[in-house]
Order: structure tokens, then sequence, then C-alpha cells
């Protein structure tokens, strides 16, 4: 049948239409089960030493980069203008309220989140999800709530992580290779960043971002096919549809926040 049939597209989007009511209600059982989670305290640590331990060294490897990139791109740009010495301010500006979360996000969905999606895939495909019913045990609650807690606790202690070695990669390639003054280069700093506006903000949208590409990761794994190519295939797409979200959101929370 012609894909641009009344017929066809009536379906497609219907199912598409079925797929978002689906996504919605497990996300809503996902916030209701949050609380009971707390009460297991060991498997939400478990998950966050499996998801933040093994993201730690490409998180500071990044950090430590981009913040090499902003210093010196910093430094020549702002020299043209005589305020070489507020390199500082740039590179923690750039870090707080944009690169740390966007770049942490984006890294913490391409190593921890396809984790994710194949780790609940396999258990898909193995039938584990459908054994733990059969002993009525719920695997929302015992398997993806765990792991929902610990993306939303994770993604803000590493965007941290990132943004604290950027500012000494920034300082390394200003302060150590360049020459700008050490004192000017954190007195711009102290004075220039809002612990409100700009902190805030960034921890705020790390945890937008922990929680968007978490339940990506969750919800991918938990409909894909119990098939290898249905796991290959969801933990693809994680990447894609968690990297495209983090962007939009980012546009959407910059607008509103540093709007008002």
């Amino acid at each position: 049948m012609n894909p641009l049939h009344p017929a066809c597209i009536g379906a497609a989007l219907r199912k598409q239409l079925s797929n978002i009511g689906m996504g919605v209600r497990l996300f809503l059982r996902l916030l209701a089960l949050m609380g009971p989670a707390l009460k297991r305290p060991r498997l939400i640590g478990d998950q966050i030493h499996f998801l933040g331990n093994y993201s730690l060294a490409i998180i500071g490897v990044s950090g430590l980069f981009v913040g090499f990139v902003l210093g010196l791109q910093g430094y020549y740009i702002l020299q043209r203008y005589g305020s070489a010495e507020a390199v500082g301010l740039m590179v923690a500006l750039s870090l707080l309220r944009e690169l740390g979360p966007v770049v942490t996000a984006l890294l913490f969905a391409g190593r921890a989140g396809t984790a994710l999606t194949a780790e609940i895939g396999l258990m898909k495909a193995g039938e584990q999800l459908s054994a733990m019913e059969m002993m009525a045990v719920d695997p929302v609650k015992r398997i993806l709530v765990p792991r929902f807690w610990a993306g939303l606790i994770t993604l803000p202690l590493l965007t941290a992580v990132f943004s604290a070695v950027g500012v000494m990669g920034g300082w390394l390639v200003g302060v150590v290779m360049i020459g700008v003054d050490g004192g000017a280069f954190w007195g711009q700093m102290q004075q220039g960043v809002d612990w409100l506006n700009d902190l805030g903000n960034g921890v705020l949208k790390s945890m937008v971002f922990g929680i968007a590409v978490t339940f990506i990761a969750l919800l991918e794994g938990y409909t894909a096919k119990p098939t290898p190519e249905g796991v290959s295939r969801a933990t693809t797409r994680t990447v894609v549809v968690a990297s495209l979200t983090v962007l939009g959101l980012d546009f959407l929370l910059t607008a509103t926040m540093f709007s008002i």
C-alpha cells in the first residue's frame, strides 16, 4: 500500500500517539515510585557508582581540553579589546552557563545512556524482566527507578567535575602558558560569577538534562524488541534522541532563565 495513503498515515500517527502515551505513563510511574525507592539506598548507590565512576574519566579529560580551548580562544579574542585579564571570567561563565551542563549531558548520553539501554534491553531479551513479573517483583520499581535516581544525582555531580576541570584547564593555558596575571584571572572570575544566576542555573540545567537523558535511556531499553537487532537499534536511538532533547531543552531553558 502507498505509504502516503490516508490509512497508512493514520496508522503511523496512531502508533506514535500510542508510544507517547506509553512513555508518559512510564514517566509518571517512575515519579510515583521514586519515594519508596529511597528505602533501598544500596540499589541507588550501586547505580551511582556504575554511571558516575565509569563516566568520570571521559568527563574529566573532555573538561580539561575544553578549558584549554576556551582559555586560548578567549585570550586571543579579549586581547583585541585590551581585556585579556577577563579570560578567567569568560571561561567560567561559558562552562557554568552552557558548555558544562550541555557537553556533560551529551557525553553522559553516549557513555552511560547507551549502557543503561543495552543493559535493560538485554535483560528483556533474556526474559529476566518477565521472570521478575512471574515472581511478583515489579521490574519498574526494582530495575528502572534506582537507575532513574542515579541519573538524576550523577549528572549534576559530573557537570561540577567538568566545569571545575575546565576552569583549571583555562588557568593552565591563560596564566601558566600565556602569562595572564593570576590574580586578575581569579579576581575577575570571583567578581563576575553570580551564584544564583550562573551557578544555580547551571545546576538546574544539569538536573533537567539528567532526568531527560536517563528517562530516554530507560524507555528505549524497556521498549526495545527482545532481539540483538532490537537492542542495537534502541541503543542508537538513545544517543540520537537524548542528544537532540538536550540541545532543545538547553535552548528553552536558556531563553527562560536569562530573559527574566
